[in-house]
């Protein structure tokens, strides 16, 4: 049986708001494993310009970011186990963060060449 997508039952903006940490986590720039646990310490956020903001070749649409600065999708992500508040001055995508399969990755990242 194929795992089930979404199982923790996250909303959009939730999974949007994922989307963005896992691929923050993948950029030196933003972020570094953490002393331990295998947590990603995300330390800084990327700038938007106008409607957008780049990470790595990825461009994010301005309102595909709203869950970034909310802090209620924050506390909702952590009570999920997905992100830990505080790690090394920063906050910690888990491993479990790292490797949830949101489903939504190609709609919210749109590759570039610039």
């Amino acid at each position: 049986m194929p795992p089930k997508s979404n199982p923790l039952r996250l909303n959009p903006l939730q999974l949007k708001t994922l989307v963005l940490l896992q691929e923050i986590a993948r950029h030196p720039g933003f972020a570094s494993p953490a002393a331990e646990g295998g947590d990603i310490v995300i330390r800084s956020l990327p700038h938007a310009h106008g409607d957008h903001f780049h990470i790595g070749d990825a461009v994010v649409s301005g309102k595909d970011a709203t869950g970034l600065h909310n802090r209620a999708v924050w506390l909702a992500l952590a009570r999920k186990g997905l992100v830990r508040e505080g790690q090394e001055g920063g906050l910690g995508l888990t491993a479990e963060g790292q490797g949830y399969d949101t489903g939504i990755a190609d709609q919210v990242l749109h590759r570039a060449d610039h």
